[in-house]
């Protein structure tokens, strides 16, 4: 076997490994995997490309060393598994030498269900925004419920300190990822996550590397909702017209939540007090009281809704869950605020669709309606970086007194004709009057913030990256003397 040609034959897990490895170690997921696997008491390796913070800090405390670049060496150990990130390529060295070692290996969703789902309900959050947040509030809720979940979500917890546990309680709470899984598995990845219950929140065209069009998304999203079974639960988010159409298709009981007369779940009443937020819930036309939540947004709402529409169903009362909702310390990486220096708010925020970004920039608004608020946006993601979304992004920064761009890495093999333009999204905005500016790359991004911020401002940089380190870079040169 040679040539990175993985046999189709050994796409398993072995009886009783022992030493696992991890191709990719570093991904949200992978990192989560990689954690519980520990914790069952396996012997974890891995490696990865680009190692930066949190996923490098979180995987440091606990012991597991990320191997900086791909190597054969890396598997000079002869692991009894390997497990294979959706970033490694047939060409990767290490999948090259998997192939000619003749390893069983597995995708990474592969082994969430076979070591972590077999014996749970698996409670699935699926939909092309809100999952990392909505998987989190469902995951702490339920721990603050005392039923001592397991998850496996795409960012660091702060209740657990951790995007992962394994939990001794009968439920496991999954973020169903749509991306493809492996270069050896080509379907989304929330088709291996066994859902018994599922939560979809919303469904757009996104992924434009893998997915043709928004019927391709739909077919991908109609078969996981297949999935769940007749005794199982879907709540979907009424509001979103895809979303409600695939509803239609479950064999189980489906829940409609949303701000609607005609969902079951309805949300009324959305008041913003600072980054905070209370809304009233009503069940079937019954009032069933006031939620907060420590979170801006009414898209947080209806994430939170979601959650209780959810619970509810599977038994919980509704006043324990709303008050596990407003216990909810955060997510990394959503709407989180990193610092504050000289009366500047330096918040980070993964929103880098479209929609998300719209979402994010409304809420801040509305938690700071007098400041003046800065976006800085960085194109990062297969499909941020191409001009699909160039019109759409021109639609949604109205909430931004000020959009700096960072200009993108160009995609390999695609002409230039057919890849994002911030220069172009910043002439656009400047002819809306909105204030915009592009940028060649980060350090003339933190030159002009460090000319431009005063007192009073917040500045979210929206990415779903890294960022060059930009966050902590903008704090330290805040700190500065000036």
């Amino acid at each position: 076997m040679s040539g990175g040609l993985l046999d189709p034959a050994l796409n398993h897990a072995p009886d009783h490994p022992r030493h696992i490895h991890l191709i990719g170690i570093c991904g949200t997921g992978m990192a989560a995997l990689a954690a519980m696997l520990q914790e069952q008491g396996y012997t974890v390796t891995g490696s990865d490309q680009h190692v930066y913070p949190p996923m490098s800090d979180f995987l440091a405390g606990l012991g597991i060393e990320a191997q900086g670049g791909y190597a054969a060496a890396n598997l000079a150990a002869r692991p009894d598994l390997v497990i294979v990130g959706n970033v490694v390529r047939i060409t990767n060295p290490e999948a090259v030498e998997l192939a000619r070692l003749g390893l069983p290996y597995l995708s990474m969703p592969q082994a969430v269900g076979h070591f972590f789902l077999t014996d749970k309900r698996s409670l699935v959050v699926a939909g092309t925004h809100g999952k990392t947040t909505t998987s989190s509030l469902l995951a702490t809720t339920l721990y603050r419920l005392g039923v001592d979940p397991g998850c496996m979500i795409g960012g660091l917890v702060e209740a657990f300190g951790r995007n992962a546990r394994v939990g001794s309680g009968p439920f496991f709470v999954v973020e169903g990822d749509e991306y493809d899984t492996a270069f050896f598995n080509k379907v989304s990845k929330f088709q291996h996550y066994r859902p018994f219950g599922a939560i979809l929140t919303s469904v757009e065209f996104d992924h434009a590397d893998i997915f043709a069009d928004l019927a391709a998304i739909k077919a991908a999203f109609a078969e996981f909702i297949g999935r769940i079974p007749p005794d199982g639960v879907l709540a979907v988010c009424m509001d979103d017209p895809v979303a409600a159409e695939l509803a239609g298709a479950a064999r189980c009981p489906v829940i409609g939540y949303g701000s609607g007369a005609g969902c079951a779940w309805q949300m009324t009443d959305l008041q913003a007090q600072g980054l905070s937020i209370q809304f009233s819930a009503a069940y079937r036309g019954k009032a069933m009281g006031r939620c907060t939540l420590p979170m801006p947004g009414r898209h947080n709402g209806l994430n939170a809704l979601a959650v209780i529409a959810l619970l509810h169903h599977l038994g919980f009362a509704f006043d324990a869950i709303v008050a596990g909702l407003a216990a909810f310390e955060g997510v990394k990486r959503r709407q989180q605020v990193r610092g504050v220096v000289r009366g500047i708010t330096v918040i980070d925020d993964f929103a880098h669709h479209p929609t998300a970004v719209r979402e994010t920039l409304h809420a801040l608004r509305l938690a700071w309606p007098h400041n003046r608020l800065i976006a800085v946006f960085e194109p990062r993601t297969n499909s941020s970086r191409r001009a699909v979304f160039q019109e759409e992004y021109t639609q949604v920064f109205a909430s931004a007194d000020l959009v700096l761009v960072r200009e993108h890495v160009p995609l390999d093999g695609l002409p230039m004709a057919e890849q994002f333009s911030s220069v172009r999204l910043a002439a656009d905005l400047r002819r809306q009057g909105i204030a915009a500016r592009s940028f060649a790359d980060t350090e003339a991004i933190l030159a002009e913030l460090n000319t431009i911020c005063r007192s009073g401002d917040v500045v979210v940089i929206l990415s779903n990256g890294g960022f060059d380190g930009i966050h902590e870079r903008l704090l330290a040169q805040l700190a500065r003397p000036a």
